[in-house]
């Protein structure tokens, strides 16, 4: 591991033109570049799918100024950090050693996680694994891995994670035509800027490896992920307009929870809540994760 964080007054993920800190940590020759916003009790953001740390322009503002110390990554495959070649390098083990690392880098042995789509994946398993490493956790739209795909309604919501297994098949689906098929199917709020952000970096099929490393198609078949229970206090955010995602698989993960369970259901917004409600979002953080 390496790079001790520099402060940077530049334009930060959240838009703003603030002091922060930047860093790079590198695990095995993969980097993870990171930012830091604010001074308080720590929280990281972890991203999902299709997106870099700039999903949660929103919320950094907030909880930096609500006395946070808010960590940024991007996650492996995603924006400035590395990209490395095969679908192996993609697994949630090697994905939680990144988070691990920044965490180590600042020198944070314990940190609130918030996560969404593959970052509540990822935030699950860290929760399930390493239960030292975490304070409280909130999960937006991807319940636990152990009961997410347990019903059939989900299953079909999921078609896509199948289709994304067929190497170039998916990347050509995804970006014909101007990315055709991913602004019909996803309907990102933040389109035209993650298309860009995915060209220039080179992101599409890193970001496609996730997939292909965690969700293979025996998994289907298989039985459900085994993790341990969950014990730090837990929030999950649920969004009724999230084509992709069952109520259901959100509720459920209170059977893999043993320390405090809360729901949130918002009514209205799609998958990516956090620029559509962001201030129902941050209320909701706010209100949660103690500073």
């Amino acid at each position: 591991m390496n790079g001790r964080p520099t402060e940077q007054p530049a334009s930060t993920h959240d838009g703003t033109h603030k002091e922060r800190e930047m860093g790079r940590v590198e695990v095995d020759g993969v980097g993870t570049e990171y930012e830091v916003t604010g001074e308080g009790r720590p929280v990281m953001l972890l991203h999902g799918f299709p997106d870099s740390g700039r999903l949660w322009r929103h919320q950094v503002p907030a909880l930096a100024g609500a006395g946070f110390r808010v960590i940024v990554p991007d996650l492996r495959g995603y924006g400035r950090s590395g990209k490395p070649d095969g679908v192996d390098a993609y697994s949630l083990p090697l994905l939680a050693g990144d988070v691990m690392a920044v965490l180590a880098d600042l020198g944070i042995p314990q940190a609130h996680l918030v996560g969404h789509d593959w970052g509540a994946a990822l935030a699950w398993v860290i929760a399930s694994l390493a239960p030292g490493s975490l304070d409280h956790l909130v999960a937006l739209s991807v319940g636990n891995p152990v009961t997410f795909a347990r019903t059939l309604r989900q299953r079909e919501k999921s078609w896509y994670m199948l289709l994304f297994q067929f190497p170039g098949i998916a990347e050509r689906w995804l970006s014909e035509d101007n990315w055709a098929n991913f602004r019909a199917w996803a309907r990102h709020p933040d389109a035209d800027q993650v298309i860009a952000e995915l060209e220039a970096n080179g992101s599409l099929t890193p970001a496609l490896n996730w997939y292909r490393a965690n969700v293979p198609p025996e998994s289907w078949v298989s039985p459900p992920a085994q993790l341990p229970p969950v014990q730090a206090p837990t929030m999950g955010i649920w969004s009724t307009g999230d084509a992709a995602l069952t109520e259901v698989q959100m509720t459920d993960s209170a059977e893999n929870i043993t320390g405090p369970w809360r729901y949130e259901r918002l009514d209205g917004p799609g998958h990516w809540m956090q620029l559509e409600a962001p201030e129902q979002v941050n209320a909701l953080l706010l209100d949660f994760l103690p500073r």
